[in-house]
């Protein structure tokens, strides 16, 4: 499967959430091939379909002074935040095709289509995962939860975490996806490259109260650059999802 990849810089949320519409559209009508957006947000808190109001900690004030956007969004997963230095993705492809299903006397009504979507996110995250190792730094999968982690030995290195945060694991990337009833995804992942993680304080990330948050400026003391990250998810998205 050919991927196109379109690197749209610094966007505004808004304006990239109406670009997945009308790409998605497109990729459904057969007039676009699959399409990974990659890009970075201004300061944006964002709410999943099972967001709570209560996740989010700043207040007005807070909000205001940091300049941070809210959206409640159609896709999974709660409260989480994109911002500049965070890689995010939004990988747009066809995972299944709505087809007639006959009902009584005639009549026919379009299904929405039957596709793994667990299998899906599970895919994304092994293509971060991958793209990591790439980069030299060791992450996986945590049972029963969604997004990509570091292990308590690899998260000990980061002198700007608490001490008992050190012990635990972190999250570096998170995932929330969205399919539509055409089959094709939308929203996906954030990577955290060099962003400011003081605006994990404002929220309780993926309403995973004292989960740890990590970024790949915590852990290296020579930081990749975003367009050297950028290759290596391309490479890696391309190896995982382009077969």
């Amino acid at each position: 499967m050919q991927i196109e990849v379109l690197d749209l810089g610094l966007i505004e949320f808004e304006q990239a959430w109406k670009l997945q519409d009308q790409y998605a559209g497109e990729i459904a009508e057969g007039k676009r091939a699959p399409t990974l957006l990659l890009l970075e947000h201004p300061s944006v808190y964002t709410f999943g379909r099972r967001g709570k109001q209560e996740n989010l900690l700043w207040g007005e004030s807070q909000l205001k002074e940091k300049g941070i956007a809210i959206h409640w969004v159609d896709r999974g997963g709660d409260v989480t935040y994109h911002g500049p230095g965070q890689l995010v993705g939004y990988p747009l492809l066809s995972l299944g095709n709505p087809h007639p299903q006959p009902l009584s006397q005639g009549e026919r009504r379009a299904r929405i289509p039957q596709a793994d979507y667990v299998g899906y996110v599970r895919k994304l995250e092994k293509t971060l995962i991958a793209a990591l190792a790439r980069l030299g730094l060791v992450a996986g999968q945590r049972s029963g939860l969604t997004g990509v982690w570091i292990q308590a030995d690899v998260h000990s290195r980061c002198p700007r975490c608490k001490p008992e945060d050190r012990k635990k694991p972190a999250k570096i990337a998170a995932i929330g996806v969205k399919v539509d009833a055409r089959g094709i995804s939308r929203h996906g992942f954030a990577l955290n490259v060099n962003p400011d993680m003081d605006y994990w304080d404002g929220i309780i990330a993926c309403g995973l109260q004292g989960e740890p948050i990590a970024s790949l400026a915590d852990l290296f003391e020579s930081l990749p650059s975003m367009e050297r990250v950028k290759r290596e998810v391309v490479a890696s998205f391309q190896e995982i999802f382009g077969k």
